[in-house]
């Protein structure tokens, strides 16, 4: 049955919220809000029944934005909303409300299905846990503010989960507070994040104060209409929202706090750092694209810009992000940290896509990157479960004949990374390659071949150290599959990892974006038609396989020789290898890799004495001059002005007639003179 004949069901079969997506959309919602009530209230004392409180209310939404996603996926919907009144202050009008069209229904399936099998992972990896119930609140009470920031229809209820996700995340981080190493990530997390919130709040009220609205319809039409409704401010606003973005995103230079969180449990890691909340800036940026639609120049202080627009610094921003992440990735050791900065990098992937003009081009990656990462998430956790908890791949090896399961499918996440043809990953990298390659950015489309062949590097060599050769410890030796709970979603999420980009995403994306139906940076569209029938499949498998190369030979071609170059380089290198070989060729360089070059120092050596120096200021000018001058100061006059007076109003008849005597003897004295 093709997707139209899916769309027909669903809508025979469910007139009433056929009628109303909307209502899905805030059942969708509110679901995994109630599963944290639930488990908080009723059931926190069982961990079978938190368990089962939060996975029901997420397969729920799952299989709610299925729905909606075959009825938004077909055809021309329009986009709808369901707005009612919040707010009123002045001139400023809040309303909270829902906005579902393709870009958000694609985001919910993306969201709400890694959250369930994250969940249903996490009964076996959390097995045993004296918190068994709070790290399922946890995992629900996140769901709900990653939901509130896809359904949002304006800036400020984004802005509201946007903070939301920030102190769920922080919850999380930080759930083993005993460790002193994860409560530090935690607040780490926390307060880098804070920056980047700040500039967001700025940017949204000096879109609020130019546009008079925070909606993003009206907003869209409003600059539509009038492309200079922001004047010289559009770029800065534009600048400061994306502020946002690198804070949840983890761009430079705010990109410290994603390495330090992988101390929270390893199903956090997947569900945080791989596919939701870290995606959630790209994300927004693709929401609100429409902003750096509009070219004005920059405001006097700023004009050293030149031509230089938003975009153009956005993807800087990411495309260096991006080699950053990945040079730190190629020396990390502990198996969890490799992926954490290969998700760093993948999201500047994905941010220069949209500083190349591509939010395409980005959210397809974003999606087939979802699967896969949590995907090598999970596996990560399988090891790290099956070896005691150990986390440095040295000290692993020889683990494909004892985790068969988690090697297959680990192997298969490696390959969908690093862009392997026909898997999903190819796909997506080559729409973002393609992105920048049509769009006049050839310095930014030599840096992502270079990155790719990057990632095939660092991906191989951890899969060459941990699962190939022989155990170099008593932990691996003793290793053993995981259970059923903990390979089951990795075998569920394999078949996105190879399979997802097979389908349309690259038109359907297309079309939310430009009305050009031309404009395509994805494959996808180009890939599988949904009404493809059996008798096709020979056909089809060779479309699947060559159309890229025949629709963009450039970046596909590149795009296969730089992976092949970093294989051929991590197979000469780590095949059998004892230790690793690299210090030795590359000596302090490879020793700044290892140590994440200094950031960390850097920002400790700079930021926090001037923060301190700050505080300090701030503390004199409180004593002495708030404190001291103005209130003590106050008060110590209005005190001996009191004293005074009660001298002068004593009741003693001898005093009041020395001050009458002293009176006119002053009177006398001033008359004489």
């Amino acid at each position: 049955m093709d997707v139209h004949a899916a769309h027909n069901a669903v809508t025979a079969a469910a007139p009433a919220f056929s009628s109303r997506p909307e209502d899905i959309a805030w059942f969708i919602l509110l679901l995994p809000l109630l599963a944290a009530a639930g488990i908080t209230l009723i059931v926190r004392r069982s961990n079978f029944l938190a368990a089962t409180f939060s996975i029901a209310a997420t397969v729920t939404a799952f299989v709610l934005s299925f729905v909606l996603f075959l009825m938004f996926g077909v055809g021309d919907a329009a986009a709808v909303t369901s707005p009612f009144a919040w707010l009123h202050a002045g001139e400023l009008a809040v309303n909270l409300g829902v906005t579902v069209d393709k870009l958000s229904t694609l985001m919910l399936l993306v969201v709400t299905g890694v959250s369930a099998l994250v969940q249903v992972y996490s009964v076996g990896y959390m097995h045993g846990d004296r918190s068994f119930p709070r790290f399922f609140i946890g995992l629900s009470l996140f769901t709900f503010s990653m939901l509130g920031i896809v359904l949002a229809d304006n800036f400020v209820m984004m802005f509201l989960f946007w903070e939301l996700v920030g102190v769920s995340s922080w919850l999380l981080i930080g759930f083993w507070y005993e460790k002193e190493s994860a409560a530090d990530a935690a607040k780490k997390a926390f307060l880098t994040n804070r920056l980047g919130d700040f500039g967001f709040l700025l940017g949204i009220i000096i879109i609020w104060a130019a546009a008079g609205t925070v909606n993003f319809a009206e907003l869209s039409q409003k600059l539509g209409a009038h492309p200079d409704l922001l004047g010289s401010l559009a770029s800065v606003a534009g600048l400061l929202v994306f502020m946002g973005a690198m804070g949840k995103s983890a761009q430079f230079p705010l990109h410290v706090w994603l390495p330090d969180a992988m101390e929270g449990p390893t199903p956090v890691s997947a569900l945080i750092h791989a596919a939701t909340m870290v995606a959630a800036g790209v994300y927004m940026l693709c929401r609100v694209f429409f902003l750096y639609q509009v070219e004005t120049a920059w405001p006097a202080a700023l004009a050293f810009f030149g031509s230089i627009s938003a975009l153009d610094i956005i993807g800087g921003i990411g495309a260096f992000t991006a080699l950053l992440a990945a040079l730190m990735a190629i020396q990390q050791n502990d198996i969890k940290r490799i992926l954490a900065y290969s998700t760093l990098s993948q999201l500047g992937y994905m941010v220069m896509a949209v500083g190349c003009g591509g939010p395409d081009a980005a959210m397809y990656h974003l999606t087939t990157h979802a699967g896969f990462k949590a995907l090598l998430f999970l596996g990560a956790g399988s090891v790290i479960h099956a070896c005691h908890h150990e986390q440095d791949i040295w000290k692993m090896g020889g683990l494909r004949k004892l985790m068969p399961k988690t090697f297959l499918t680990f192997a298969l996440g490696t390959a969908a990374l690093a862009g392997l043809p026909p898997l999903s990953g190819f796909y997506s990298k080559d729409a973002v390659l393609l992105a920048a390659l049509d769009n006049g950015h050839p310095v930014l489309f030599g840096l992502g071949v270079l990155i790719a062949a990057m990632t095939t590097f660092y991906m191989l060599r951890l899969v060459l150290v941990a699962f190939l050769g022989s155990g170099r410890s008593e932990a691996a030796g003793h290793a053993h599959e995981s259970p059923g709970a903990m390979t089951w979603p990795l075998v569920i999420l394999a078949v996105p990892s190879v399979m997802l980009a097979w389908v349309p995403l690259g038109d359907y994306l297309t079309h939310h974006f430009f009305t050009d139906h031309g404009h395509v940076h994805g494959h996808g569209s180009e890939v599988i038609s949904f009404g493809a029938t059996i008798s096709a499949a020979f056909g089809l498998v060779n479309h699947i396989l060559f159309e890229p190369f025949n629709h963009a030979p450039l970046p596909a071609f590149l795009g296969t020789g730089a992976l092949i170059i970093g294989a051929w380089i991590a197979v000469t290198l780590y095949w059998n290898a004892e230790r690793d070989p690299l210090p030795k060729l590359l000596g302090s360089f490879a020793r700044g890799m290892r140590n994440r070059f200094y950031f960390d120092e850097i920002y400790e050596a700079i930021f926090i004495p001037l923060h301190d120096l700050v505080a300090r200021l701030a503390d004199w000018f409180d004593r002495w001059v708030v404190g001291g001058l103005a209130v003590r100061g106050a008060h110590g006059s209005t005190e001996l002005l009191g004293r005074a007076l009660r001298i002068v109003q004593s009741g003693n008849l001898q005093t009041y007639t020395f001050f009458f005597v002293a009176g006119v003897a002053l009177v006398v004295l001033i008359a004489l003179k």
